[in-house]
C-alpha cells in the first residue's frame, strides 16, 4: 500500500504538483483577504452614508 510519490521524505524536494498547490493556496488566501477587506470597506461606506443622510437639512431646502 504505497502512496504515489507522497512520503514523509518528499518534503525536501516538493513535486511540481505540490508547488502548484501551494501557490494556489497562497493566491486563494490573498484573494479572500482582499475580498474581506473590500466588503468591510463597503460596509463602512454604507454605514457612513446612512448616518450622514439622516443629519442636517436636505440639499436644496431653504430652512
Amino acid at each position: 500500500m504505497e502512496k504515489t510519490g507522497k512520503t514523509q521524505g518528499s518534503k525536501a524536494h516538493p513535486s511540481a504538483a505540490d508547488l502548484r498547490e501551494a501557490r494556489l493556496k497562497a493566491a486563494l488566501k490573498a484573494n479572500m483577504a482582499r475580498r474581506k477587506a473590500q466588503a468591510k470597506q463597503r460596509g463602512a461606506e454604507k454605514f457612513s452614508a446612512q448616518t450622514d443622510s439622516g443629519t442636517g437639512s436636505a440639499p436644496g431646502s431653504d430652512t
